[in-house]
């Protein structure tokens, strides 16, 4: 539709108000004189003054018509969808206008309120996903605390009779006290890192120190389940800009994730490399890799695979999802994979410090 400016709209009404009387008293003049000469003078000037006055006022309501249906009622209309908007209805109708200014104005309030729109349906996905994180977590919390009361009411009753049932009775406490700990610290961590309230305390970190010192702390896990943990190929000096306590957490959940889901006797490969511009890091596993769906959906809070990948292996489902978004704090990013010798590999990478020394 074509527009004109409210400039120029203002020029043709003055130009039809002008006009208008004049056309008319040329065409009263006619009819007295039945001639254009308007030097011939007319028989009757009232005939004269009401074709001046008709003109003028049918230009007047030229004009009073066009500023109503180009200017008056999209404004009403404008300020009538605004206060919708502002009650919440964002199912408005806006009129279109000739007029440019108005025309430019329709076309902001529409950007507008598709934006509104995309903003509240994103509002209500994570209010859906805050409550499906708090039921899933209260349900995962529920678990180890009724084991552990079921525990500790044993002691108290003194159903563990014998030192070796004691002993067992601690050991299963201990480890559903590390599980609730482990649960409440990922829960932590994955709300600090979903609302950016976590303040990055940046220096130069070497991510090939940051992965030994995990796997320097995964160790006991995987010596349990007979894992070899090979890491020849972690290169020195990868030097990258970030928080090194974050980092340690988002390596420790991947070499973590890893560990529980290597088979016993498997193995974990751990590479680190540098280019030009960006630190490389692989994680690769024997165990069964991800499935499918799996694979789209591994980052999502709190989903765990229907098979090896679940709640049995422990933690809450949000360590990858975690790790992830540290590394994308840090202008990186992390990837999952499956191996094509088998099992899943998790790929990452991160800008090198180019203030670093080599």
């Amino acid at each position: 539709m074509k527009t004109i400016r409210i400039r120029k709209f203002t020029i043709l009404s003055l130009l039809i108000i002008l006009l208008f009387p004049w056309i008319f008293y040329v065409g009263g003049h006619f009819l007295e004189t039945k001639s254009f000469n308007l030097g011939i003078q007319a028989n009757s000037k009232m005939t004269l003054i009401i074709a001046v006055i008709a003109g003028l006022l049918l230009a007047f309501l030229i004009v009073a018509y066009a500023m109503r249906r180009y200017i008056l009622i999209p404004l009403e209309k404008m300020s009538l969808g605004i206060r919708q908007i502002a009650e919440g209805d964002l199912d408005i109708q806006l009129p279109s206008s000739r007029i440019s200014e108005i025309a430019e104005v329709h076309d902001g309030f529409i950007v507008m309120v598709d934006s509104l729109k995309k903003s509240f349906q994103k509002q209500v996905k994570l209010e859906d996903e805050r409550r499906f994180v708090i039921a899933a977590v209260a349900h995962d919390l529920r678990t180890p605390l009724f084991a552990l009361r079921g525990y500790l009411d044993g002691l108290e009753q003194g159903i563990a009779d014998s030192p070796e049932k004691k002993a067992k009775y601690l050991a299963v406490c201990k480890e559903k006290s590390a599980q609730l700990d482990r649960l409440i610290e990922e829960l932590f961590t994955f709300a600090k890192t979903e609302y950016h309230e976590m303040e990055l305390k940046r220096s130069m970190i070497d991510l090939s120190l940051v992965l030994k010192k995990s796997i320097d702390s995964l160790s006991p896990q995987a010596q349990q389940k007979d894992i070899s943990i090979i890491a020849n190929n972690l290169a020195s000096n990868c030097n990258i800009k970030g928080d090194s306590h974050l980092f340690e957490r988002a390596m420790n959940n991947l070499m973590d994730n890893a560990v529980r889901h290597t088979p016993r006797n498997g193995k974990i490969l751990v590479n680190c490399n540098k280019d030009e511009t960006c630190v490389t890091f692989t994680i690769q596993d024997t165990g069964e890799g991800f499935s499918a769906e799996e694979l789209k959906r591994v980052f999502e809070p709190l989903f765990r695979g229907e098979v090896s990948r679940n709640r049995s292996t422990g933690g809450a489902g949000l360590g990858l999802t975690i790790s992830q978004r540290i590394i994308r704090q840090h202008g990186g990013e992390l990837l999952v994979g499956n191996h094509p010798d088998g099992g899943a590999i998790l790929t990452g990478w991160m800008p090198l410090d180019n203030n670093s020394q080599f």
